[in-house]
Parts: C-alpha cells; structure tokens; sequence
C-alpha cells in the first residue's frame, strides 16, 4: 500500500497483485484497505478488474463505482483498456463522462491521475 499526496488529495495507490475485483463486497474491501490512511481516492490497476468488468450490460462498473460514492470514496481505474473501449461505444461515452465529472477517473498510468489532479487533465 502506497499513499501519495497530490494536489492536496491523499491517493491509495492498490497493489496490481491481488484478487479479481468487480463486486460491491471488493469495493468495501478497497476501502477497508484505507482504513485510518486519510486516504480520499483509491487508485487501482487496471488489471486487477476481473474479466466482464468493463462490459457495461454486467453493471459491475456502476455498483463497483456506487459503492465507493456511497462511501465518498474516490476511485481512479489507472491502465490501458483501449481493447474495452474499442468493442463498446457505451463504455467510451461513460469513460468520457466519468473522467468530465472527475469524481471518478480512467486514466492510462499513475502519472496521468497526477497530472489530472494537478488540474492538467
């Protein structure tokens, strides 16, 4: 467990090992993981999303995402899902709303949440 401090928001950056997410009980572990951190958002591998995750028809995404607003949890989904993202329409105009919103981002790699926070999007 790393946190890091950007732009004034504490980020837990979750580890890339570790089990498939994709239910709400694994968004409460996520959060669980913050526990006494101050943590504001948690930044996750894209890999650790379990196959179907991103398949909008599942609603993993949005559960997973409701759960962790329930909670005022932020989350950032850090990695290439460009082979999600070409099969799906839907999902490319939620990444686009999501990431306009900012409460929740998709972004490629931890740099890119850091200068998304900076402000530089």
């Amino acid at each position: 467990m790393t946190i890091k401090v950007i732009n004034g928001i504490n980020v837990h950056f979750a580890s890339g090992d570790g089990p498939s997410l994709s239910s709400e009980q694994d968004a409460l572990d996520l959060i669980g993981e913050t526990y006494g951190t101050q943590a504001e958002m948690i930044a996750v591998p894209s890999e650790r999303f379990a196959r179907g995750f991103f398949d909008l028809s599942t609603r993993q995404l949005g559960h997973f995402f409701q759960k962790l607003q329930n909670y005022r949890m932020r989350l950032a989904i850090c990695g290439d899902i460009s082979d999600q993202l070409a099969a799906s329409q839907a999902l490319r105009d939620f990444v686009r709303e999501t990431n306009q919103t900012g409460h929740h981002l998709f972004v490629n790699d931890p740099s890119a949440l850091g200068a998304f926070l900076r402000g530089g999007s």
